[in-house]
């Protein structure tokens, strides 16, 4: 559905913003405060959001609590410990990419997945070490609940301890400390694998930060959140 007039973009970005409830209780004030960022559209209207500051609050403990999925138990992220910028938040697209496109902005450590109307949702991410990263165009040709991980051969040379996870071992089971997490989205070029991966993980401390062997890695709440909204077989754009 998009959205055509003024108020309906704006109702959109406001009724279904992640805590933006507590938000726009905030917007009778006179002016905005600093930090606060004052989202203009083309046509003449305007909305401010208050910059997320650190510290608690029911959304982010709803967000980012503990979560019981798959017969797992997902400990709560100590968001706290986070740069609030990478918090999942819906925002104003920035990509110009058609809704249902996954863009990846690695320079900046976000995700952001397309939406009707002119908004995205954004995640933090973390991203592959200088010379293991992928960009380009593809597709999520495939998506996984709780996925068995299978390092690539290239992998086990260079660290020969992870040879009982590979493929003739049958990979290494589910679980929490699997490094692919909760759930893992598969990106296909050409029709070919990548090999790389969108996926959950549970070192909620590396978001933000450029530490994986290639893949996006996402904390595993909000991997379950955009595996949730993605659709099938959705066209990815990974930036350098």
């Amino acid at each position: 559905m998009i959205l055509n007039t003024p108020y309906s973009r704006r109702g959109f970005l406001s009724l279904l913003g992640v805590g933006t409830a507590s938000t726009l209780a905030g917007c009778a004030s006179p002016g905005p405060a600093p930090g606060d960022t004052i989202i203009s559209y083309r046509d003449g209207g305007s909305i401010r959001r208050p910059a997320i500051l650190p510290g608690s609050s029911p959304e982010l403990d709803q967000m980012y609590g503990t979560v019981v999925d798959g017969g797992f138990v997902i400990p709560a992220v100590p968001y706290q410990q986070i740069n609030p910028r990478y918090y999942r938040q819906r925002v104003v697209d920035p990509t110009g990419e058609r809704p249902g496109t996954v863009v990846v902005d690695t320079p900046s450590r976000f995700l952001y997945l397309v939406e009707p109307g002119g908004s995205a949702m954004r995640y933090g991410v973390g991203i592959g070490r200088e010379g293991f990263s992928w960009s380009g165009d593809g597709v999520i040709q495939w998506r996984q609940k709780w996925p068995k991980w299978t390092p690539p051969n290239e992998m086990i040379a260079r660290q020969p301890e992870l040879a009982r996870y590979s493929a003739d071992n049958g990979g290494m089971p589910p679980g929490l400390t699997n490094p692919l997490g909760a759930r893992a989205l598969y990106i296909f070029q050409n029709g070919q694998d990548t090999l790389y991966r969108l996926h959950g993980s549970p070192e909620w401390n590396s978001i933000g930060r450029a530490v994986s062997s290639g893949c996006v890695r996402l904390m595993n709440q909000d991997i379950i959140d955009l595996y949730d909204r993605v659709p099938q077989k959705a066209r990815i754009v990974v930036w350098q």
